[in-house]
């Protein structure tokens, strides 16, 4: 059985919340696992599960990294500082 074979076959603590990168992945060795081998459907859907959960979380933290790289902004002496963020009004 391959690294990833097992790695996809443990799934994560539900307790543990995932760094990005532990979570990108785990999501990874799921992809493959359920690409490479012949899996019962109640396993595939499983894996599907965590990996759509896993999706998610790396998107909200890709969004989060986002908004605050936008916040960045260099004052008149070239130095960086965090601004908030305007409300957009359309996503109300």
């Amino acid at each position: 059985m391959s690294k990833a074979a097992k790695a996809a076959s443990q799934p994560a603590p539900a307790s543990e919340e995932p760094s990005f990168e532990q979570a990108l992945s785990r999501l990874e060795s799921i992809v493959e696992s359920m690409e490479s081998e012949e899996l019962p459907l109640e396993t595939l859907l499983a894996r599907y599960e965590e990996g759509s959960k896993l999706a998610k979380a790396c998107q909200t933290r890709l969004a989060s990294a986002e908004l605050k790289i936008q916040q960045l902004e260099k004052n008149s002496q070239g130095d960086l500082s965090v601004h908030p963020a305007a409300l957009d009004a359309s996503a109300e």
